[in-house]
């Protein structure tokens, strides 16, 4: 038995032991592999769970529905605003603990409703150790059982344990939250999250997979991964976003050519991940942008 394989046991296992579990499920692939692992050793005891906000695209909690079905899980969805609290909105170093702390405090909300104690999240090995990460504090907080964690399954062991299920999932970009587009200092507000929302769903649709529009006041700065960049940069592609992405709401849009980098407008290591570069930024959609 592999290494994958066994760890991946262990884990089937100690969910067996639970009566019953909540799985926070964003449809993403961390929590898809938990969903599908409960399901595998709980059958109809472990109930999948997606909290409905603001900050979740519509075409994510679709995604996730999708996703639920095709496990065979139940789907249970919660509603609350994150933009109920001010200390997310101030968007300061700590936005992502307050996200955290007030989405799994959802999910336990419809847990002791159904009767259930456990709520499990789908944070793996990877994500500890990465630098500034405050949600990870509210998982530790609130007391949620990690089992990808627990077992030491790192992402692309959680990737291979996709495919072992066959998700559709297994190899899905990771897609953090809409005000993780927001530079840390501006406010997150319903506006700004809903011209984030609109123009990566214009990526989307153009074929783009590997992207962020991030959100500076009014200035959307588009990263693209480096596969990609040479797309983003064909004319037709220039003139399209210029045209589509300001009618999203937005005042001016400009072209990252540093590419996609995660969390690039967070503190260090925030949530994303990664610590970002210097920007810089080609304003290509610029109508007198030189050609020579």
């Amino acid at each position: 038995m592999s290494a994958v394989a066994e760890k991946m046991a262990a884990a089937r296992e100690d969910l067996a032991s639970r009566d019953s579990v909540v799985v926070a499920f964003s449809g993403g692939v961390d929590s898809s592999v938990v969903a599908a692992l409960a399901y595998d050793a709980l059958g109809d005891d472990a109930v999948a769970c997606t909290a409905k906000s603001e900050t979740l695209p519509a075409d994510e909690l679709r995604d996730a529905t999708r996703v639920a079905e095709e496990i065979g899980i139940r789907h249970e969805i919660v509603e609350f605003s994150e933009l109920d609290s001010q200390q997310f909105v101030q968007n300061d170093d700590m936005r992502c603990y307050h996200c955290r702390s007030m989405r799994l405090g959802a999910m336990y909300d419809r847990a002791r409703e159904l009767g259930i104690d456990v709520v499990c999240d789908g944070t793996n090995a990877s994500d500890v150790g990465e630098g500034h990460r405050p949600g990870l504090r509210a998982v530790d907080e609130l007391d949620a059982y990690s089992p990808l964690l627990e077992q030491d399954i790192e992402k692309e062991e959680v990737r291979d344990i996709a495919r072992e299920y066959d998700l559709s999932v297994a190899d899905k970009p990771s897609m953090a939250c809409l005000s993780s587009r927001i530079p840390t200092g501006l406010e997150v507000t319903e506006e700004r999250l809903s011209r984030v929302e609109k123009a990566e769903r214009l990526l989307r649709t153009w074929g783009f997979e590997q992207f962020r529009v991030r959100d500076h006041d009014g200035l959307a700065r588009i990263e693209v991964g480096e596969a990609e960049l040479e797309t983003a940069l064909d004319p037709d592609f220039v003139r399209a976003a210029r045209d589509h992405v300001e009618d999203c709401g937005f005042d001016h849009v400009t072209l990252d050519l540093h590419g996609y980098q995660t969390g690039s407008v967070s503190p260090e290591g925030d949530e994303e991940s990664e610590e970002s570069e210097e920007d810089v930024v080609a304003n290509v959609f610029d109508a007198d942008y030189p050609t020579k």
